[in-house]
């Protein structure tokens, strides 16, 4: 019981000590006392898993599912729901990570690797995270548009400006940024419970589709969806920012209030992530039932489906619902895309960035790549665009998910929060399936 009594410590398995903590501006702000009920912890815990469960419904996901619904049926949705659970295990490492450590996945692979591999790991996460980026600005452009007629180029350029909204929002306490993403990510299901109400999908064929069908790995084109589908499901830069922000709670720095704190952030993550799943699910149900239903089994673009969706389901909501949600969908992860961009940079470099700078720099990276796509290619351009962007992703995720199972399976660096063997055998199966399947791809695109 002696180790109960006071700060667990790990820093002597690093090679450097922790310098500041991750997000200092908000560490530690949410107290937590040990002598609340259950109910009470649980509810203060709740809100991180929420801001993770963001990038799991971003505009990215909606290119990749609609392109599976309306072409594939209901093939594979067997993928959205094996992408999700290897999400909840994933980001329950991760947020064991910054409760036992006090370290935010890029501070601990900066403490651990070289120089020289901390500086590519960098640089493949800000990759990651431009082309999610990219995802949302061309997400929340075609929302503008649908909604408000307002022309593509201009909507880009229009989305830069959330910058400002979010710098206002973050002078505020982090509470008041879980609230607003909470909310509009209740937008986004209230409008799928909507779109699925009417569409009035077969249940028996539903369940059918969440079987695993092995047609998914010798169909190129299903198997370049089903990686798309988990790029946008299992969201590298969320690992970085789960560590990260679940440090915002002021939990007892003890063996146990650790573990209680693992445990709580655990029920929080798994809710929230069903809800993305749920989200995820309806898009490509809605594709499936309405667009495939209906012969039109090539609509991966947005614009095309929202255009759809009013005459062939007879609602004249239907579509103004579909576009709502993408916008809401949009703003979340710009919220999210930000604090992530902010943890990335401080945790790899230690360097701190002024917010606005970090905001710009990243939103050009994204803004720049979509203009061109527009202005040569045209509109039609940009369903492509998002599909490829979540490819890019998922060719990140080995980067991240390798070194986050190898600091919680250390006993050296996580004490006796280490991983269980069999929690660091199913954490190493996802990153072998995912690694795998882009293997995979890469040799049927070239060979």
């Amino acid at each position: 019981m002696a180790d109960d009594n006071h700060s667990i410590s790990n820093n002597n398995a690093w090679r450097q000590p922790r310098e500041t903590p991750s997000l200092q501006e908000n560490f530690q702000t949410i107290a937590i006392l040990p002598s609340w009920p259950w109910w009470r912890k649980l509810l203060a815990f709740a809100g991180p898993g929420y801001l993770v469960a963001v990038g799991y419904m971003d505009p990215g996901n909606w290119a990749t599912d609609l392109a599976a619904g309306s072409k594939f049926n209901y093939t594979l949705l067997s993928v959205v729901l094996l992408s999700n659970l290897m999400a909840i295990l994933l980001q329950h490492l991760a947020g064991k990570l910054g409760i036992v450590t006090g370290r935010d996945l890029a501070q601990a692979c900066r403490d651990h690797f070289s120089a020289t591999t901390t500086m590519i790991l960098w640089i493949l996460c800000e990759i990651a995270i431009c082309a999610c980026d990219l995802a949302e600005v061309i997400g929340s452009a075609i929302a503008l548009k649908l909604l408000f007629n307002i022309p593509l180029m201009w909507g880009v350029c229009i989305t830069a400006c959330d910058v400002l909204v979010l710098l206002y929002f973050q002078k505020f306490h982090f509470r008041y940024i879980e609230a607003i993403v909470v909310v509009l990510m209740s937008i986004i299901a209230g409008c799928f419970w909507f779109e699925i109400a009417i569409s009035q999908p077969d249940v028996g064929t539903i369940m059918s589709g969440l079987i695993p069908d092995a047609h998914i790995l010798f169909n190129p084109e299903m198997l370049y969806i089903a990686i798309g589908i988990i790029g946008a499901t299992v969201m590298p830069h969320n690992l970085y920012l789960h560590s990260s922000i679940v440090q915002t709670r002021k939990y007892a720095d003890t063996l146990s209030g650790k573990e209680e704190a693992i445990k709580y952030t655990t029920i929080d993550t798994t809710i929230a992530l069903s809800l993305a799943f749920f989200v995820n699910a309806a898009i490509l149900i809605v594709a499936a039932s309405v667009f495939y239903a209906h012969g039109y089994q090539d609509v991966n673009d947005i614009e095309q489906a929202y255009k759809l969706l009013t005459p062939l389901l007879h609602a004249p909501l239907a579509s103004t619902l579909f576009a709502l949600a993408l916008l809401a969908s949009g703003q979340n992860s710009t919220l999210t895309g930000t604090l992530a961009g902010q943890i990335v940079m401080e945790g790899f470099l230690n360097i701190c960035m002024s917010p606005w700078l970090r905001r710009f720099v990243t939103r050009s990276l994204a803004i720049v790549p979509a203009i061109i796509c527009i202005y040569v290619y045209g509109d039609s351009s940009i369903g492509k665009l998002m599909l490829v962007s979540q490819v890019i992703l998922s060719f990140q995720l080995g980067f991240a998910i390798i070194p986050l199972i190898m600091f919680t399976s250390d006993r050296k660096k996580m004490g006796a929060h280490v991983n269980a063997p069999w929690v660091s055998i199913l954490a190493w199966i996802s990153a072998c399936l995912i690694i795998g399947l882009n293997i995979k791809f890469l040799l049927d695109f070239f060979v």
